[in-house]
């Protein structure tokens, strides 16, 4: 049984292109095209096509509010995001829309048709270069993320919040780090003043939040 596919982009070059490639796929029958998101709409609801190959750029409306509303209500229709951007937000919104894979348009023709294949088969599919943009931005996230806690607190102040987190009490702390309980008091001060907090259980969760200490928040420091 052939995949029946829905073509949608605002350029026809571009939707008889796609048409000509796929005709290469014995197992693959594009069956409408749309040049819009209207359109894709209302497409999908008179030809009910098992794979939607979208654009995202589009007058009148675009294709991840088209994906939106066409998954709302068809959500077994899968939606391949075709397009030529590649911006992490829109990736990440497309996514959220409900699209099930996403190709950057200069990809080769036998990737287009597996993207396809696999998405009828029920599985996602994301080209390297979005996979490896997605990555490669939520590393630099992660590495800002790291940076911003360093560069509000000294490594000892960072060391004491860990302690806290870890449900040490101030002279727990004292003879971990061999310093008195008053130097832990006024790290434990100039910590609370520096992040805004303004109690160990709000120190303890910004811990956890930043990844200091993976230890659940049950206990509290004694002065």
């Amino acid at each position: 049984m052939s995949i029946k596919v829905l073509l949608v982009d605002d350029h026809k070059i571009m939707r008889e292109g796609l048409k000509a490639l796929l005709s290469k796929a014995t197992d693959i029958e594009v069956v409408a095209q749309a040049a819009n998101g209207v359109e894709a709409i209302q497409k999908t609801a008179d030809y009910c096509p098992d794979v939607i190959v979208m654009d995202l750029t589009m007058p009148k409306m675009g294709g991840i509010e088209a994906t939106r509303r066409i998954v709302a209500t068809n959500p077994d229709i899968k939606t391949l995001a075709l397009s030529m951007v590649m911006d992490r937000s829109c990736v990440v919104e497309c996514l959220k829309a409900g699209a099930k894979g996403y190709l950057i348009k200069d990809c080769a023709g036998d990737e287009l048709i597996g993207a396809i294949r696999t998405l009828a088969s029920g599985d996602s599919y994301l080209c390297s270069r979005i996979t490896e943009l997605v990555i490669s931005d939520y590393a630099q996230h992660a590495t800002n993320d790291t940076s911003s806690v360093n560069a509000k607190l000294s490594r000892r102040e960072q060391e004491v919040l860990q302690l806290i987190a870890d449900g040490k009490n101030t002279k727990e702390i004292a003879f971990t780090l061999a310093v008195s309980t008053k130097t832990v008091e006024v790290q434990r001060s100039s910590i609370m003043k520096k992040l805004d907090l303004h109690s160990i259980a709000e120190l303890t969760k910004y811990a956890l939040r930043e990844g200091l200490t993976s230890i659940e928040p049950w206990t509290a420091i004694s002065p």
